[in-house]
């Protein structure tokens, strides 16, 4: 095998680049080691197959195993974890069934993604309690709603009850965090039935974003019968086997399953017994090429920093459009073609039950000011759609820039679902990677027509409205 291209992890980033590479040299020989049996899937569907708007695991694979081998021509190995790094001798270790392999490599990528964070409080390793960091995970999740819901079609065979009430399985049950899985998972699991408590250690949910549309969504989960438990320090999950209890330094609320939602963490283990660097965000530090410190390692997805678009510094932002893009422009750089693939605005989106929000760039005031910058926010809510229009609703903004430049920092939309806050927002990334002023906002050619907008679209409302306010 001469100048191989062996990559580390086979999700999104890796396979993009492993694809990517074998187009643009088809005579390249590309290895790529999966310790699972999954690769190339959207993990970001698992709520929804949770909840049942999606019917099989096998819907959110992209590309199978088999078709990456077949098809495309890839030395894809599943069930090989990679233990070593050498990059001395330039090879990479990995364990399977059928043993230790020591592969050489030319280009190395370790794109070995992110995992749950489990808290460290009392009681996570009681029966009952589940993360959503994988297809495993999302299959454990769905056989207990199955069996909850006593249905056939999601059940598994051969599993036991999922909890102590089988005439009235569907709850309670305790969500820990309040972000998108938090929110995400909610919405799936009152949608079958079941009672949900949702705990949050902060004042609002969906921190990341502002502050109204925190509100928005947290009046909305309050609508849905979803119980919000803010300001609440999750101290323990009580029982004894089994989870019984979430119990926090004001209350103990009775649950028959908790999901933890407090967030991933890079997965850099591989890395760091390599000697490779990592940032200050904890992820792996890389070059704009995704270049490490180590020669010809690279790093991208979940794992791995980024540059911010309205900072310029590195950042930790685990999404999914990033991890396509930069291993597509690591398969490109290995393959004689430098690409950078571009930073990051931390854009994200989230849906709860019938509400829909979106956020871009900085907005908190704090973060903005050890950038450097003067912030400056305002929040308006506009309508969605022409106000004659037999349909619509209202959209509400908040935009934020820097007093001194007029430089647009970030923004927060929410809206009722399918009412536009998450396709606006791109019109605010844009304005981000361009170092938009709020006035070249103001004068952006948005598309009008009744049935999707008013004449000025809520973005150029809010873009309005903050200009007046700076002047």
């Amino acid at each position: 095998m001469s100048d191989p291209f062996v990559v580390v992890g086979g999700d999104a980033a890796g396979m993009s680049a492993a694809s990517k590479a074998k187009r643009d040299d088809p005579d390249r020989d590309i290895v790529v080691f999966e310790k699972g049996e999954w690769v190339s899937y959207g993990a970001c569907g698992l709520p929804y197959y949770v909840k049942g708007e999606i019917q099989s695991l096998e819907e959110l694979v992209s590309v199978t195993p088999e078709e990456f081998r077949e098809e495309r021509d890839i030395d894809l190995r599943t069930g090989h974890e990679v233990v070593d790094v050498d990059t001395a001798d330039r090879t990479v270790t990995a364990e399977g069934d059928a043993g230790t392999v020591v592969q050489p490599y030319d280009h190395l990528l370790i794109a070995t993604g992110a995992e749950s964070v489990v808290p460290s409080i009392d009681g996570t390793d009681r029966e009952g309690v589940y993360t959503l960091g994988s297809m495993s995970d999302g299959k454990e999740l769905r056989e207990y709603v199955a069996r909850a819901r006593d249905d056939e079609s999601f059940q598994q065979p051969d599993r036991g009850p999922a909890c102590r009430y089988l005439e009235d399985c569907t709850g309670p049950v305790g969500v820990v965090g309040g972000g998108y899985i938090g929110v995400e998972m909610a919405e799936a699991l009152a949608a079958n039935g079941f009672e949900v408590n949702l705990f949050q250690r902060g004042d609002r949910v969906l921190k990341g974003f502002s502050d109204e549309t925190s509100e928005y969504v947290a009046d909305h989960l309050r609508d849905e019968d979803v119980a919000l438990h803010l300001d609440a320090d999750v101290l323990e999950l009580a029982g004894g086997d089994r989870v019984e209890a979430v119990v926090t330094a004001d209350d103990r609320i009775d649950v028959e399953m908790v999901l933890l939602g407090t967030g991933v963490r890079p997965r850099t283990a591989l890395a760091e017994d390599a000697g490779i660097e990592l940032g200050d965000t904890g992820a792996i530090a890389t070059d704009s090429y995704r270049e490490t410190s180590a020669p010809d390692v690279y790093a991208a997805g979940d794992c791995a920093e980024a540059t911010h678009v309205v900072t310029g510094e590195p950042a930790y932002v685990p999404l999914a459009l990033t991890a396509n893009r930069h291993g597509r422009a690591i398969g490109q750089t290995v393959t004689g073609t430098p690409t950078e693939g571009g930073g990051i605005a931390g854009t994200a989106a989230v849906k709860a039950f019938d509400v829909e929000a979106a956020r871009t760039g900085i907005l908190d005031h704090d973060a903005a000011r050890e950038a450097g910058f003067d912030p400056v926010s305002e929040t308006v809510t506009a309508k969605s759609r022409a106000g004659y229009y037999p349909e619509g609703g209202n959209v509400t903004i908040t935009l934020t820039a820097d007093r001194d430049s007029e430089r647009v920092l970030g923004a927060s939309l929410v809206s009722e679902y399918g009412e536009g806050a998450v396709h606006r927002s791109h019109a605010v990334v844009a304005a981000l990677s361009e170092g938009a002023t709020v006035a070249d906002v103001e004068n952006y050619d948005l598309a009008y027509a009744p049935p999707f907008n008013t004449t000025w679209d809520p973005v150029l409302v809010a873009a309005k409205v903050l200009s007046g306010k700076m002047e």
